[in-house]
């Protein structure tokens, strides 16, 4: 038996809801069948709890009222015994109520917001993860894609120049678990460091955001990245900034980098105290093993490496009379240049943007022809080069198939065919001119046939670098450790200061108001005393920085002690200020 779907009346009162139902004549089977005696009647349903059972969601009774003739009841009948009528009631009772209730909850909503109870339930929901966040500090995360994982054409698209490292920062830390950033961004690595109140969470937004930057799917990304955590994290920055990650085992440039990181993170928000200790330690750790294991001697560079290379495909008569054309007088530019002089070059063309660091080079490298050439005479100054080394900062190609075709093949002593090496991060030669055939094409990746020699004696250094790392790595773990008791150790000296002034103040009004400045600075000096010497306990028992024998455990121990016993409430405090920034980053 079928129903139309119109109902002629729908009442809710208290406890009862009463429905009137129109039965289709249409449906019917047959005109003899029992539901044909229902034709124009209506049969009013009563549902009510029932009260023999508690249990009010299944305490439901309903009951047919009718006119008391034999149709009727016939009708009455064939609704009791049909499983698909009474599961149609049910559905339209259940749609029912849940229509109602969702019609409550948005009036209860729209009032509570204009008295701010939604504010506070947002608030007290960050109070239900409060436990789970702080349970354990946060973490030091690193999520990084480097030359041994990446090939270039992804760390191109991923490089950030060193004048956008700031925004990036600001960015980074303003996802919702991310605290503290950093970028290392180089020709061979983009590295970024965070403190994350979650791992999982911090990683997924961090890789998020490397993705809509770089437009890398995070598949992709996800295939070459590695992820290291706390103390690996820490030890693999050590490892970089020692040169035992480079690709050129020991060079000092990547040092020079990671105090890079230190000078434009200073005073940008969100290179705070955890990653700011972890660079400036990882520069002392690159120099102390410099120093006592000299690991870079015998070392080279990647620009040395690039020079070395280039001269691997020269022949050797050419070494000295091959023509050479450097593009770009920064840093790395400059290490070419040098590293030419030492090979025997003694004359060459550099092109740049200005003169003033041509002419500051050519000063400190006197006997050595260098001529300068602007930037508007590269393509010029590339036909009459047979080695093109290029170390610029320009985000764009400066070399494609379509100006190096028409370039007139190389001198014939070095094979008629011109090396581009491009040592440059995003790179300054395209891809497409591989396809030139009077142009052969070198990039950072191809320089790890160059560095295989004196690898042996480089590695044995490493092993003693290694060990010094160990216990540089040690030393930073315990000076984070003593950060944990830092707000304890200002809640504390505030309560006694507060205490202090509080009773200072009782003192000096029951000396009277002529007393005279010199008293009063001596009872003020006396309190402050005497708060010190009953404070130095306490403090001495809240460090743990390496110093003393005290474990960690020992120190959170007390620190929980301290935290109790006068109601500092250090790791709630803490927690509410994250989740309060959090919140005022995302409402501006």
């Amino acid at each position: 038996m079928a129903f139309s779907t119109g109902f002629a009346t729908a009442l809710v009162s208290g406890s009862k809801v009463e429905t009137t139902l129109l039965f289709n004549p249409t449906s019917c089977c047959s005109s003899s069948s029992p539901s044909s005696f229902l034709k124009g009647q209506q049969i009013s349903l009563f549902c009510k709890p029932n009260r023999s059972d508690k249990r009010i969601q299944r305490g439901v009774r309903c009951e047919a009222v009718s006119a008391p003739d034999v149709s009727s009841i016939s009708a009455l009948e064939q609704l009791k015994t049909s499983a698909a009528d009474r599961n149609f009631l049910f559905s339209f009772l259940f749609q029912f109520s849940v229509f109602f209730c969702v019609l409550l909850l948005n009036f209860g909503i729209y009032w509570l917001r204009d008295a701010g109870f939604v504010n506070a339930l947002l608030e007290s929901d960050n109070g239900f993860c409060r436990n789970r966040y702080t349970k354990e500090r946060s973490s030091i995360v690193v999520i990084g894609l480097s030359i041994h994982t990446t090939p270039v054409e992804m760390r191109e698209k991923l490089a950030i120049p060193e004048a956008e490292w700031p925004r990036a920062i600001g960015e980074l830390c303003g996802l919702n678990h991310i605290e503290e950033a950093a970028v290392l961004s180089t020709c061979n690595r983009m590295e970024i460091y965070v403190v994350a109140l979650s791992q999982h969470r911090g990683v997924k937004e961090v890789t998020e955001w490397m993705s809509k930057t770089s437009g890398i799917p995070v598949s992709e990304l996800c295939e070459h990245r590695f992820l290291l955590y706390n103390n690996d994290a820490t030890q693999h920055l050590f490892e970089v900034s020692a040169g035992l990650d480079s690709l050129v085992l020991g060079e000092g440039q990547i040092l020079a980098q990671v105090k890079q990181v230190v000078k434009v993170g200073q005073g940008v928000v969100g290179f705070g105290r955890n990653i700011s200790g972890l660079f400036k330690h990882a520069i002392t750790v690159g120099k102390r093993v410099r120093t006592e294991t000299n690991i870079a001697a015998g070392a080279v560079s990647v620009s040395s490496a690039a020079v070395e290379l280039a001269l691997m495909k020269l022949p050797e008569s050419s070494h000295v009379t091959a023509r050479m054309l450097v593009i770009g007088a920064g840093k790395m530019g400059k290490l070419v240049i040098k590293h030419l002089v030492a090979k025997g070059c003694t004359k060459m063309v550099v092109v740049n943007r200005s003169e003033e660091r041509v002419a500051a080079i050519r000063e400190e490298l006197k006997g050595v022809e260098i001529i300068y050439k602007p930037l508007s005479e590269m393509l010029t100054s590339a036909a009459e080069a047979d080695v093109v080394f290029t170390s610029t900062a320009s985000e764009t190609p400066l070399f494609l198939k379509e100006h190096v075709v028409d370039l007139p093949p190389a001198d014939p002593a070095v094979g008629s065919l011109r090396l581009f090496v491009d040592i440059s991060v995003p790179r300054n030669v395209g891809s497409c001119v591989t396809d030139v055939e009077t142009a052969r094409v070198y990039n950072v990746d191809n320089l790890k046939e160059v560095v295989a020699a004196n690898k042996e004696d480089r590695l044995r250094k490493a092993m003693e670098a290694k060990a010094i790392i160990g216990e540089e790595s040690k030393q930073f773990e315990a000076w984070r450790d003593s950060l944990e008791t830092v707000p304890t150790i200002k809640k504390l000296r505030a309560y006694a200061e507060r205490i202090r002034t509080a009773e200072l103040e009782k003192c000096l009004s029951k000396m009277g108001d002529d007393i005279s400045k010199k008293t009063r600075r001596a009872v003020d000096d006396l309190s402050r005393g005497i708060m010190n010497k009953l404070l130095h306990g306490p403090m001495q028992h809240l460090r743990c920085d390496g110093s003393d024998s005290r474990t960690l455990d020992e120190t959170l121990e007390n620190m929980h002690a301290l935290n109790r016993m006068f109601g500092l409430e250090t790791d709630t405090s803490l927690f509410e200020q994250k989740i309060r920034a959090k919140i005022e980053q995302t409402q501006k």
